[in-house]
């Protein structure tokens, strides 16, 4: 069992949450376990553990965090890496949901005021009396501490985050804020002007109030004696000060004897004033020494009290400190997962993938960032800062070169992955990031990688990289890796992570594959995951003969003889030691015998081969890639097109189908108002031609149209319209007179039509012309003309007059009175030029009385009969 502070806190306070890690370290610590074995093996996991962190130069990135944090205590925890990490999987499950409700929160929490008051406490415990100025850091905490609630209870969320909400909530809930002693210190002290308040306490508000009654006859008589003194000679201008802590007047040495009795309490540097106690001031002053010092010890007593409320409440302020830390390190961790564009780690699952490890496009994070350049920003500004800024990835703020991404894919099921490949091409930072980012998913941090990456969750994170060699325990390099990875054997379980780098390395090549091989083998059975480095070609083949092993190679280009930073995944890589060599300036001498060397341990034909096979693979997989990628955009850019023509397409088709319904219905309505209306007139019209003489035949007939043009004028479509109308491009069928604006306007008859090409053949006269369509329109009638035309095949027994030209008269089957009535008619028309007379086909009867009437009568000066042009209708052009 161990006693340490954090379990002694729990014993003593409320039933409250534990942080996962406390604000102070334990003060002490008495273990009483018999399980020595167990405990060596603890204690040899946390010194790992700590030098594996540092390896991995975790305390870099939690300065990073420190940049961005909101109160003094979270930056120095941060600076002296003391980020949580998570002890199992449910608390860095935790942590990540409080960091994913701080990125989503739609606006900022405010930490001002909240201090670090942990020595202040510590202080009040030990006894000693709290000044104003930390009465004061203590009241502005609890205050900041509540604002922190308060503002997350009244934050604005959208209802799909209400569940994230809760997780941030959650940290304060438990908390008491201590309300009570925060307004004893805001009644008895005034913070702004560091004083203690009258209504600190009776006794001091009595005090204080007899003080200042004696300060004020004090003065009131010092000026009184000064004057006196003043107009005796005795000083050039009255003066009241205090010497001595005692109210007294300034006197020439001259001038004592004005003030008889009177104690020297001060003489001026020349000797020439004297500062003297006037004889009756003495009793006042010593009241105001005495109500002064009275004051100083009620004073000293109200500080006594709220240092002691203060030392009472140690242990609520502390845990009110850790959750305060907690929010903060989870606001610090959203904002720097704003200012590396990251994304939200997620627990693995067979489930859901078949990959173990799934990370796509991960940059480390100490890599990333020397390419952004805000971040010194951050550092110095760091009071200024927010997760809410705009603090992602902008290209004109980017460093020199931004580093080069690699993805991570390890399969369920494996257990050891073999990274092999040049140096200098990035094995062992590739699995620096690897072990990061694991330490980070524990913590409760974004990756600085695309789409969702997927990982396990590791309980230790044990790393051998680097050289371990020290003069002080006489260890060379070999011996010291050998040491390290076998205490790293020792604490590992089967949710460890293990990174070696260059395993075997430092001793006989063979011994050291056969080492290698076997410390591999031993791992396989122990661990959840391992991860090494190895330039031995014999460690990549053991895939080949067990499942579980998995290889991988940093990519070199032979045509740049650089490495590309790129992992290939299931791939052997060369070590390409001559190439790198050659390539820094190495004397080709020592190259070429090397490679004489080289062609003894292995065939030139094997060699070359093996070096064709796999730069025609490399170029194979990058041109397979540029494939796809140019597949996928162009599949994307047609979908998307597709997507688009299609709903614009549907919007057109339902758009129009609805403006169709509308007009038509609108139509009908007008057409049978219009022919209600022009019925009614015309029935009228007959009623009164029955009756009346030939002479009122004019008058009737011109009130008739007075009636019908007031009708046509009322239903007239408007002008914009009828612009809109001969906006669209009208199709005309073959023989239909159009109106072609090319020829000013004029009437023409289309005699060809191509479907293919906007062009139609018009005839004018003896002129045929080919015109665009859309210079031609229908024939619409005017302002003044009647919608109302009825089929020529409809034989009717009224007269329906059309008033513009060309006029049009229809003749239905009648009597040849009747028909003489229709024509005469012709006589009341205005100056129209043309009549149309539409009679019908039938038995010819009407028509041939109609054109006889037509021929017989005075304003008639010619006759066009019917044709193709005008069926079953006789023209009549009528004399001016």
């Amino acid at each position: 069992m161990e006693l340490s502070y954090s379990n002694l806190t729990a014993f003593c306070a409320p039933p409250i949450r534990r942080p996962l890690f406390p604000l102070r370290p334990p003060r002490f610590s008495v273990s009483f376990s018999s399980e020595s074995t167990h405990s060596h093996t603890a204690s040899v996991a946390e010194s790992l553990q700590s030098e594996t962190l540092q390896i991995l130069e975790w305390p870099a990135v939690c300065s990073q965090l420190a940049a961005f944090t909101s109160t003094p205590m979270g930056l120095s925890a941060a600076r002296a890496s003391r980020i949580p990490l998570g002890r199992t999987p449910e608390e860095s499950r935790r942590l990540l949901e409080q960091t994913s409700a701080a990125v989503a929160l739609p606006q900022p929490l405010d930490f001002s005021g909240i201090e670090d008051v942990t020595g202040i406490v510590d202080t009040a415990v030990s006894g000693q009396i709290l000044s104003i100025r930390e009465l004061c850091a203590v009241k502005r905490t609890l205050v900041g501490a509540g604002s922190l609630l308060k503002q997350l209870e009244e934050m604005p969320w959208q209802s799909e985050l209400c569940d994230r909400r809760s997780s941030l909530i959650g940290m304060l809930q438990d908390c008491d804020f201590l309300v009570e002693l925060a307004q004893n210190l805001e009644l008895c002290i005034n913070c702004d002007l560091a004083v203690i308040l009258d209504r600190a306490s009776e006794e001091l508000g009595i005090v204080r109030s007899k003080r200042r009654r004696n300060l004020k006859n004090l003065e009131l008589m010092l000026g009184e004696v000064s004057t006196r003194v003043f107009q005796a000679g005795g000083i050039d201008k009255p003066l009241v000060t205090k010497r001595r802590s005692r109210m007294c007047v300034g006197i020439r040495a001259s001038h004592r004897s004005l003030l008889p009795n009177g104690v020297i309490l001060s003489v001026s540097s020349t000797g020439s004033t004297y500062f003297m106690e006037p004889e009756e001031a003495v009793e006042l002053n010593n009241m105001e020494v005495k109500l002064s010092s009275s004051e100083r010890d009620e004073e000293q007593a109200v500080l006594s009290s709220l240092t002691s409320e203060i030392a009472l409440s140690k242990l609520k302020i502390e845990h009110l400190l850790d959750r305060i830390l907690e929010m903060d390190f989870a606001f610090a961790r959203a904002s720097h997962a704003h200012w590396i564009d990251g994304a939200c780690p997620a627990f693995s699952s067979e489930r859901c993938n078949n990959l173990a490890v799934d990370i796509e496009g991960i940059h480390h994070p100490l890599l990333l960032e020397r390419s952004l350049k805000r971040l010194p920003d951050i550092v110095r500004l760091k009071s200024q800062i927010s997760p809410y800024s705009d603090l992602k990835k902008d290209p004109s703020e980017i460093g020199p070169a931004f580093p080069v991404p690699i993805d991570i894919k390890i399969e369920h099921g494996k257990r050891v992955v073999v990274i092999s490949g040049p140096n200098t091409g990035g094995k062992t930072a590739s699995m620096k990031t690897l072990g990061l980012a694991s330490v980070m998913f524990k913590a409760g941090m974004y990756l600085a990688a695309q789409n969702t990456p997927r990982l396990p969750w590791f309980d230790l994170i044990l790393a051998d990289i680097g050289d371990a060699q020290s003069v002080e325990q006489s260890l060379s390099t070999f011996s010291g890796h050998i040491l390290r990875i076998c205490r790293i054997i020792e604490c590992a379980s089967e949710s460890s992570l293990i990174l070696i780098d260059e395993i075997g390395s430092g001793t006989d090549p063979s011994e050291g594959v056969a080492l290698a091989t076997s410390i591999l083998q031993y791992l396989k059975e122990r661990v959840n995951l391992a991860v090494v480095t190895t330039h031995y070609g014999d460690l990549t083949r053991l895939k080949e003969k067990d499942s579980q092993y998995c290889n991988a190679a940093m990519e070199f280009c032979l045509d740049t003889l650089q490495p590309t930073f790129r992992v290939l995944w299931g791939s052997m890589g060369e070590s390409n030691a001559l190439t790198i060599a050659k390539s820094i300036g190495f004397d080709e001498k020592v190259i070429d015998r090397a490679q004489a060397w080289v062609n003894k341990f292995e065939p030139d034909k094997m060699q070359k081969q093996k070096c064709f096979l796999y730069q025609s693979l490399v170029e194979e997989r990058e041109r397979l890639e540029t494939e796809a990628k140019k597949a996928a955009s162009l599949h994307s850019i047609a979908m998307n097109r597709f997507l688009e023509i299609q709903d614009e397409a549907q919007d057109l088709v339902e758009h129009e189908e609805a403006l169709k319904a509308k007009e038509t219905q609108k139509i009908k309505q007008e057409m049978r108002a219009v022919k209600v209306k022009i019925e009614a007139v015309l029935k009228d019209f007959e009623h009164q031609l029955q009756s009346i003489d030939l002479d009122q035949v004019n008058s009737l007939v011109k009130k008739s149209e007075s009636a019908i043009a007031s009708i046509v004028e009322a239903h007239q479509p408007s002008e914009e319209r009828v612009r809109e109308r001969d906006q669209i491009i009208y199709t005309p069928r073959v023989g239909e007179r159009v109106c072609v604006k090319s020829l000013g306007n004029k009437l023409a008859t289309v005699v060809e039509e191509h479907r293919d090409d906007e062009i139609v053949v018009v005839q004018y006269g003896k002129i045929r012309a080919r015109v665009d369509k859309r210079n031609i329109r229908a024939i619409v009638a005017n302002s003044t003309t009647t919608a109302s035309v009825m089929s020529p095949r409809k034989q009717v027994s009224q007269i329906i007059y059309f008033f513009s030209p060309p006029t049009l008269l229809k003749l239905g089957k009648c009597q040849g009175k009747k028909i003489w009535r229709e024509i005469i008619a012709i006589d009341g028309r205005g100056p129209e030029p043309v009549l149309f007379v539409i009679h019908g086909k039938g038995t010819r009867v009407i028509t041939e009385l109609a054109l006889k009437l037509l021929r017989d009568h005075p304003r008639v000066a010619k006759l066009e009969q019917e044709s193709p042009m005008n069926y079953a209708c006789t023209v009549a052009y009528l004399k001016q």
